[in-house]
This record gives C-alpha cells, sequence and structure tokens, in this order.
C-alpha cells in the first residue's frame, strides 16, 4: 500500500453526532484511515492537531459574490479566501451577477471565473425565470447544483443583475417550479410579497419616511409567510421540492412548518444574523445590519433556535453579500439608498462553535446544521461534508481554548470595512487551519493557496433533491 500524503494526528473528531479521538490518514485528496490514536502507517507529512477539534469543512449553501460585475466589492478569490479563513470549504454562489445568471453561456463564464480565481470548492445556482426549457435544462447539464428565484421584483437600478432571478406572478412561479422539477433540482426562494412589499414602500416613501424603522415597516413576517404560503401551495400541487432561504420569522417559520407537516417536500434555512442579532443591533448599526427580511425580535431569534432543534429548519447559512462603505453609508440620511445585505463567511463556523463552547447547543449539532445537514440535502453526501473513510479531506482544525475577538485586520473579505455585525464581536477558540482536498489552504491567519486551486463543484447526476 502506498504510504498516505498526509498523516492529521492528535485531534478530536466532531462527526455525526459524535465527539472521539482519532488520527487521519489522507491519501489523493480523500480520507484513507481513521485509525486510533498512534496506529497510523508513516506518511509523507504529518499535521499535528493535538487539543484541536477536527471538523468536516462547513457548506455555505447561500452565498452572494456577484462576478462578474461587481469585482470592487470582491471576486471569487477574495470571497472564497474569507471563506477558507473562517473553515467554509465549500460555497454555492446565488445567481445575482451582471448579467443576471439565467442561461447557460453566463452559466458557463461564471464556471470559468471561479476556475481561474477560487482556492476552495464553489458550486453554482442557475436562475429559471426566462421559462425557457433550453436554458434549465442547459444549466443543469452544466453542473447547476440548484436554482434561486426571487418572489419580488428586482431593487431600482439593478435589473441587469437580476436577469431570470425575479418573478412576482404565481404561474410564472407555477411555470419555473416545474422546470426546475424536471431537472431533478431544487428550487431555493427568496419569499416576500412584492405586492405588499410595493405597496407599503409606496405609502412610506409617500409620507417622507426614510428613517431606519421604515425598512423594518415595509418587511413584516406576514410579507415572509404569505409568499411562503403561495409558493408552497404551488409547490404541493406539482409534487417540486422547494428550499426555503433565510426564514427570520416565528410566523415564516410556522407557515413552513404548516407545509412540512401536510408531506411536501421543503426545506429551510437561516442564517447567524437571525440567531444571534436582532433590530436592536440594526438600530445600533444602521444600514451596515440592513438585510432583506430584517433582523427581527428575541421572540423570532427565540422561535429559530426551536425551529433547528426540532428540524423545520435544517441548515444554518450566511446569504454572505458584499458592498462598498458608501454605498452602505448612504442608508443614513435614506434608508431606501442603501443596499441589503452584509458579510458573513468567516464568521459562520466560529460564531456557532461559540455558542456551542458555551452550552447554548451541542457542537454536534452546529456541525450537522453547517456541514451534514447541507451535503445531505444537495446530493454531496457522502463525499462531503462528513468525515468518513473514502470522504473527500475537506476539514477545518478549531483551537476550543482561550477567547478571540474577530478585528478587522483579521477578515480576508474585499468588503471587510462593511462588516459591522461581526467586528470585535467576542469569539471562544479560533479556527487554526483549513484543509481542502488533504492540502492546508490556510493556517494559523494566512491563505496559503493560489487563485484557481480550487474548483468548481458540479451538481452530482441525480442532482440530490431530497435529504
Amino acid at each position: 500500500m502506498e504510504p498516505h500524503d498526509l498523516n492529521l494526528i492528535g485531534g478530536i473528531i466532531v462527526n455525526e453526532g459524535h465527539q472521539y479521538h482519532a488520527d487521519l490518514g489522507i491519501r489523493a485528496g480523500k480520507i484513507a484511515l481513521i485509525a486510533a490514536p498512534h496506529a497510523l502507517p508513516p506518511a509523507a507529512a504529518t499535521l499535528d492537531a493535538h487539543g484541536l477539534l477536527v471538523l468536516p469543512g462547513a457548506i455555505d449553501i447561500h452565498f452572494h459574490c456577484r462576478t462578474p460585475g461587481y469585482d470592487e466589492r470582491g471576486d471569487f478569490y477574495t470571497e472564497t479566501c474569507a471563506a477558507a479563513a473562517g473553515g467554509v470549504t465549500t460555497i454555492f454562489e446565488m445567481p445575482i451577477s451582471n448579467p443576471g445568471c439565467a442561461t447557460p453561456a453566463t452559466f458557463a463564464n461564471r464556471r470559468r471565473l471561479i476556475e481561474q480565481q477560487a482556492i476552495i470548492n464553489v458550486a453554482l445556482y442557475g436562475a429559471p425565470g426566462t421559462l425557457i426549457a433550453s436554458d434549465v435544462q442547459g444549466m443543469a447539464a452544466a453542473g447547476a447544483i440548484a436554482y434561486k428565484i426571487f418572489m419580488h421584483r428586482a431593487p431600482l437600478g439593478r435589473a441587469d443583475e437580476f436577469i431570470g432571478i425575479c418573478l412576482t406572478e404565481d404561474e410564472q412561479i407555477y411555470q419555473a417550479l416545474a422546470l426546475v422539477r424536471d431537472t431533478g433540482r431544487r428550487l431555493v426562494v427568496h419569499c416576500e410579497s412584492d405586492s405588499m412589499l410595493e405597496a407599503r414602500i409606496a405609502a412610506l416613501r409617500a409620507a417622507g419616511r426614510t428613517d431606519l424603522v421604515a425598512h423594518m415597516e415595509s418587511r413584516p413576517p406576514v410579507v415572509e409567510a404569505v409568499a411562503i404560503a403561495r409558493l408552497l401551495t404551488l409547490a404541493a400541487d406539482l409534487g417540486a421540492p422547494v428550499h426555503i432561504a433565510h426564514v427570520s420569522s416565528a410566523q415564516a417559520l410556522a407557515t413552513v412548518r404548516q407545509f412540512q407537516q401536510a408531506g411536501v417536500d421543503v426545506t429551510a434555512e437561516t442564517c447567524p444574523h437571525y440567531l444571534f442579532f436582532t433590530e436592536a443591533d440594526y438600530l445600533r448599526l444602521g444600514p451596515y445590519a440592513k438585510i432583506n427580511p430584517p433582523l427581527r425580535t428575541a421572540a423570532d431569534q427565540h422561535a429559530l433556535w426551536q425551529g433547528l432543534q426540532e428540524g423545520t429548519l435544517s441548515v444554518i447559512t450566511t446569504d454572505h453579500a458584499t458592498y462598498l462603505p458608501d454605498e452602505k453609508e448612504r442608508g443614513w440620511t435614506d434608508i431606501w439608498r442603501a443596499p441589503s445585505g452584509a458579510p458573513g463567511v468567516q464568521t459562520l463556523l466560529p460564531v456557532l462553535l461559540t455558542a456551542a463552547l458555551e452550552g447554548q447547543l451541542r457542537l454536534t449539532d452546529a456541525v450537522r446544521w453547517i456541514s451534514h445537514a447541507p451535503a445531505q440535502l444537495f446530493g454531496l453526501y457522502p463525499h462531503k461534508g462528513t468525515i468518513r473513510l473514502g470522504a473527500d479531506a475537506d476539514l477545518c482544525l478549531y483551537d476550543p481554548q482561550g477567547n478571540d475577538t474577530y478585528r478587522l485586520e483579521q477578515m480576508h473579505s474585499k468588503a471587510r470595512a462593511v462588516d459591522r455585525l461581526y467586528r470585535d464581536r467576542p469569539l471562544r477558540g479560533r479556527v487554526v487551519a483549513t484543509l481542502l482536498a488533504g492540502r492546508v489552504i490556510f493556517r494559523e491567519g494566512a491563505i496559503i493557496a493560489t487563485p484557481g486551486s480550487g474548483s468548481f463543484l458540479a451538481a452530482p447526476p441525480t442532482g440530490g433533491t431530497h435529504a
């Protein structure tokens, strides 16, 4: 037998509901042997993980890099560096770009940029909103991991970025659900009612409202919940699998639960900003915490944690979004002029592990929500999202000891200046190293991978529509 390329020794594996001491032998980018401590045969190299947690690399299924179109905000290199620094080894890039990713040609161009720039695995969503079967099927053939739509119209002045992504009418959504169902993929949906949003925004603007609270008043929980109910009624009629993006409120959660209990094939996610922040943080940070849907109340936050524990919500993801400071600063005087979204990929794993190490949840639950579940949902398991024989050696080494503070100089996103939610946040422990296919790509604060050393991640042939 050929020697292993790398032996990872002394660590504590956290995986599939268990924690245990074991050493890993890695060969050709995969986990070739899981052995009791000190039982591995010699390898070409050894990485000492004594005192460290060894985790499957996190998988962030909701990510906005937006390349091409806005490289001044970030590109596939800078934003995958931020991911690697946070122990994230796979991202699913949403279809917002310039132009929106709604055709095989645009999809192919984005794949080319991934292969030139990325340092981790990157999968791509397609947008089915042209409602042209050859577009939707063509992106599936090119490896689209899934598809994404918004149920509200494109933000003012950004129509090009949202080509084929925004579908506001029920018949359009019904057609998109059918087209995506026929690819064997899942449709991911941003659920907010267009008609309710437009009416509320118009009324607030007419009243001269440009303040921070106006944004929250334009998007109360009912705007989210009613869109989910419409979508899932259509999906149930078609037998089409659906995933609800960034559930933010108790009312939206209850709607998802109702349809799950009725047997509809619907899964759902939430985000760390809804789990760890509330509307009070929005009022404190202003446009830097402007996100759609908005940050909610402490009661909504409590409901989301319950939703995760009961399984109504199965995935935690970031909705990572990059902007320039001057774009956000406009919102202090006119909140409608500030874009929505915030960075978050570098803190996904550390904030959840901090909560676990402080006793708020189990370490194994954190790993399930950010590694196992997303891999299972999109057909990547057991090659990704787990530590087992034959799995890809995409790993994170985390030091649970000591305290850290997430500082500006530690951030790798090009949008670090607008990362105000997490800046100076106390953390327990830190990411020591991140491995992709058995190669160390981040270690002790430094990126040690070159642009293009990551890979485009195509959907498996079956499409992975069921968990």
